[in-house]
């Protein structure tokens, strides 16, 4: 993924995640993530990131089919799954690119950024 923090597609997908009906109220902020059901490494990630969201009450966790949600990507360019988009409830993008394929990479990368 090769755009800026302040793209408008990423904060488009980072308002209507936080706005969702998904989102609980005062959320801290939320994690995305950007797949595709054919992929396997995706397939493997999804347990590890169900786990994350469950550990992590606060924040909003979405699980976004670059083919299936292809409006809410916008023009996103996905070079590699699973990639992240990490804000915080100001609407502003903290993270947003591709991760290791492994569940402890998300609640690294939310203490780093102080969520």
């Amino acid at each position: 993924m090769s755009h800026s923090l302040t793209d408008p597609d990423l904060l488009a997908l980072l308002s209507d995640t936080l706005n969702g009906a998904a989102a609980p109220a005062g959320a801290a902020g939320a994690v995305i993530c950007l797949c595709a059901q054919w992929c396997g490494t995706c397939r493997e990630f999804a347990t590890g990131f169900q786990q994350a969201a469950q550990a992590h009450p606060g924040l909003v966790f979405r699980w976004v089919d670059v083919e299936d949600e292809s409006a809410a990507v916008g023009d996103l360019d996905v070079e590699t799954f699973p990639t992240l988009v990490i804000g915080a409830a100001d609407g502003g993008v903290r993270f947003a690119g591709p991760v290791l394929p492994q569940a402890a990479q998300i609640p690294r990368l939310l203490k780093s950024l102080g969520l």
